[in-house]
This record gives C-alpha cells, sequence and structure tokens, in this order.
C-alpha cells in the first residue's frame, strides 16, 4: 500500500438521449480548467462504451477540500462553463462516489 495521503471520487453523468457528445465536451473543458490545480493528481473523463450518454470522471486528489475548492475555482472562472446548462442536459441527478484511495499502478 501506498504511504501518499489521497482520496479519489468516481462521477457519473447521465446525459439526456443524444446529448451524450456535448457533456463529454463540457466535462473535457472542466479537465482542462482543472491542469494545475493545487491537489490535483488525475481528472479522467470517459465515454460508457455500452451507454454513450454516460460519461463518467474519475478523479485522485491529495484531500476533498482541495478537490471542491478547485471545481468550484474552474466552474467560477470558465465562461465557457455554465453550470446550469450542464444540470439542464442531465436525465438525472449525478452520482457522486468518494474514496480513499489505498494505491496502485499509476499515481
Amino acid at each position: 500500500m501506498s504511504t501518499t495521503t489521497r482520496v479519489g471520487r468516481i462521477m457519473t453523468f447521465t446525459a439526456k438521449p443524444g446529448r451524450g457528445d456535448e457533456l463529454a465536451t463540457i466535462m473535457m473543458q472542466v479537465a482542462e480548467g482543472l491542469r494545475g490545480s493545487l491537489g490535483c493528481q488525475l481528472y479522467l473523463v470517459s465515454r460508457d462504451v455500452e451507454a454513450p450518454d454516460t460519461v463518467r470522471v474519475v478523479e485522485a486528489w491529495t484531500d476533498f477540500a482541495s478537490a471542491d475548492a478547485a471545481l468550484a475555482t474552474t466552474v467560477a472562472t470558465r465562461p465557457d462553463i455554465d453550470l446550469n446548462d450542464v444540470l439542464g442536459m442531465l436525465a438525472e441527478p449525478p452520482e457522486q462516489i468518494d474514496l480513499n484511495a489505498l494505491g496502485g499502478v499509476g499515481l
């Protein structure tokens, strides 16, 4: 097991039918806005192979406070990201799973 403290988060966003491309594009804009953010170790945006309107984001951070602060700052300072637009394209509320990351390959 790693001795480095790290937390993880898995987010699942399900867009209304046919809006998966649009949702994925916005989530990639969020990822770009997080580049260089304090505490961000991974922000991986992926499309579900079997459900193309579902976008999953796998995150690794030094702590949850850094994650929450960086995401709030990115959304507030990027004019190309409108949280209301994102919420309007979702078929259901996003699912969030918070994790205590133990280790593995890649980080």
